[in-house]
C-alpha cells in the first residue's frame, strides 16, 4: 500500500502549528515585557490570543502562505513572514477597533508582541525546514526503480535527484533498450526490460518510476504486472490502469507524474494506525513478556534451547526483518519440515500447515496410534507464541492488523499476483486469519481476502479485524 503525500492544506500542517505556536508565545512575552503579567491569566488577553489563533490559521489556509514554504530561500522567507505578519496585526487591530476593546488592551504590548511574532515565526520556519532536510537525509527512504530511455535517462535521474525533500532514493536503472552500461549517472542499471517484473517480484523495491513510451508494449507489460504485484509506479503523462488501482497526480522530483497504488493512505491515516499500532504493541509486549516469564520453564524443561524463536521473514515490499515467537517447536523443527512435506494442507506448498505436527514440543503419537499433545500445541491453539511480534510492532516492522509475512522458501515461489500480499506492513491479524483460519487452506483465497483488504483498508476496519481476532482466540476457534 502507497503512503500518499498530504495534499492541499494538510501538506504544511506541522508549519501551521508551529506558525500558531510562535503566535502564542509572541502575546505571552509581549504582555509580560509591558505589564509583567502573564497573558493567560488575564480574561481580556486570553480571549484575544484565541482570536489570534482563529485568524492566523484563516490567513494561512486562504491566503496559500505555506505554499513552496520548503523551497522558499531566506530572503524569500523573511518577505513572506513579514507579509503574513502584517496581514495577522492589521485583522488583529480591526477586531479590536470594532469590539471597541481598544482602550483595554496596552498598545505597546501588541506592538511588541507583533515584532517578537515576526522573529520567532520566520527563525521557526526556518529552522523547521533544516530539521526537514536533515532528517530526510538520515531516514530510511522508499526504494525506488527507475525505468526511462538511453536518451531522456541522465535528465530525468537529475531531476528525480533535485527536490527539496525526497521521500525516496533511487536504487537502480533499467533501460528499455540492451545495453552494456553498468552505471549512469552513478546508478546501477540492475536488469534488462524484459527481467524487470523478476527482479522487482524478488527484490526489494517500493515504487517504480517510468520514463518511457506507452506505444512500446514491454513497457505497458511491465506496468501492468507491477499493477499485478501492488506495486506503486509513477508516471511523468496520464498513465489510465486496467487494474482498477487508484490514480493520483503528485510531484517527484519537480515533474508531474500519475501515481497507480492499489489503495493509498494519507500522512494523518498512516499516523492514527501507528498511534493504534502503539498502543496495542504496549499493552501486547506487557502480556508477552508475563507470558514468557510463566511458560518459559516449561519449554526450556521440555525441550532444551532458546525461549524465544528468531525467524527471517519477508516484510513490506520485500525487506527481510526478524520475527519472534515463542518457540512452540522443537530445535531441529526446520530440517525435519521437507520429510512432512507430503502432509501438508496446503496442497500448492505455498505455506506449511499440518494437521498434526509432531515437531511441536510434547506432541507424539504413541504405540496404540493415539496423538499425544503438549505446552507446543496449547501455546499454538491459544495463540499465546504470537505474543512476542509485539516487539516487532513497536520497532515498527510490523502491524497489529495486516497481512501474515512469509518465510524466505515461501515467498521465492511467489507469482505475480502473490507479490501484492507484501504491499503492507505485516501484521500480527488480518483478514484471513478472522474469516477462517484453520479452515482455508487454499492459498489463493488467502491472497485474495489480503489483497481485498489491502484495496479497502481503513481504521474501521482494522479496529473490526481486532476485535474478531480478540473474540477467536478466546473461543479457540479455527486456531492454526
Amino acid at each position: 500500500m502507497y503512503k500518499r503525500n498530504a495534499q492541499g492544506w494538510s501538506k504544511h500542517l506541522d508549519f501551521i502549528v508551529i506558525d500558531n505556536i510562535s503566535l502564542q508565545l509572541a502575546l505571552i512575552i509581549g504582555v509580560f515585557l509591558r505589564t509583567q503579567f502573564f497573558a493567560y491569566s488575564v480574561t481580556i488577553y486570553w480571549n484575544l490570543s484565541m482570536i489570534m489563533v482563529l485568524i492566523d490559521t484563516v490567513m494561512l489556509l486562504t491566503r496559500n502562505a505555506m505554499h513552496n514554504v520548503i523551497s522558499r530561500g531566506y530572503l524569500q522567507e523573511f518577505i513572506s513572514t513579514l507579509k503574513h505578519t502584517l496581514f495577522v496585526y492589521g485583522l488583529v487591530s480591526l477586531y479590536l477597533f470594532a469590539m471597541q476593546y481598544g482602550d483595554a488592551y496596552s498598545r505597546i504590548a501588541v506592538f511588541l508582541s507583533m515584532i517578537i511574532y515576526l522573529v520567532l515565526s520566520y527563525t521557526t520556519r526556518i529552522l523547521w525546514k533544516l530539521h526537514l532536510k536533515h532528517h530526510n537525509r538520515g531516514r530510511k527512504k522508499n526504494a525506488m526503480l527507475v525505468v526511462a530511455t538511453p536518451d531522456t535517462v541522465e535528465d530525468i535521474l537529475t531531476r528525480l535527484s533535485t527536490g527539496a525533500v525526497n521521500d525516496y532514493q533511487i536504487v537502480g536503472v533499467i533501460l528499455i533498450s540492451d545495453t552494456d552500461q553498468r552505471e549512469i549517472c552513478g546508478y546501477p542499471v540492475v536488469a534488462r526490460l524484459k527481467d524487470a517484473a523478476d527482479y522487482i517480484c524478488k527484490d526489494w523495491i517500493d515504487s517504480v518510476y517510468f520514463d518511457a513510451p506507452l506505444s512500446d508494449e514491454n513497457v505497458l507489460k511491465l506496468m501492468d504486472l507491477c499493477a499485478q504485484m501492488a506495486v506503486p509506479t509513477h508516471y511523468h503523462v496520464p498513465y489510465m490502469s486496467r487494474n482498477g488501482a487508484k490514480r493520483f497526480s503528485e510531484i517527484i522530483g519537480n515533474t508531474t507524474v500519475l501515481t497507480t497504488s492499489i489503495n493509498y493512505v494519507t500522512p494523518f491515516e498512516m499516523a492514527m494506525k501507528r498511534v493504534f499500532d502503539i498502543i496495542i504493541g504496549l499493552i501486547g509486549s506487557f502480556f508477552a513478556l508475563l507470558v514468557i516469564a510463566i511458560v518459559g520453564p516449561i519449554i526450556k524443561k521440555k525441550s532444551p534451547g532458546p525461549i524465544l524463536f528468531t525467524h527471517e521473514r519477508i516484510g513490506k515490499n520485500g525487506k527481510r526483518f526478524k520475527m519472534y515467537k515463542i518457540r512452540s517447536m522443537d530445535m531441529d523443527a526446520e530440517e525435519r519440515k521437507q520429510e512432512l512435506m507430503e502432509q501438508n494442507r496446503v496442497k500448492d506448498g505455498m505455506m506449511f500447515k499440518l494437521d498434526f505436527d509432531p515437531r511441536i514440543i510434547g506432541n507424539e503419537i504413541l504405540p496404540d496410534g493415539t496423538k499425544k499433545t503438549g505446552i507446543g500445541e496449547f501455546l499454538r491453539r491459544t495463540s499465546l507464541d504470537e505474543f512476542p511480534q509485539f516487539f516487532c510492532v513497536l520497532r515498527g516492522t510490523m502491524s497489529t492488523i495486516g497481512t501474515r509475512p512469509p518465510t524466505v522458501d515461501e515467498y521465492i515461489k511467489y507469482q505475480y499476483h502473490h507479490r501484492a500480499r507484501i504491499a503492507i506492513k505485516p501484521g500480527i491479524t488480518g483478514m484471513w486469519q478472522v474469516s477462517g483460519r484453520s479452515e482455508i487452506t487454499d492459498f489463493e483465497e488467502i491472497v485474495r481476502l489480503d489483497t481485498e483488504y489491502i484495496a479497502n483498508w481503513s481504521m474501521a476496519l482494522d479496529i473490526k479485524i481486532f476485535f474478531k481476532t480478540v473474540i477467536i482466540t478466546l473461543t479457540g476457534k479455527g486456531a492454526m
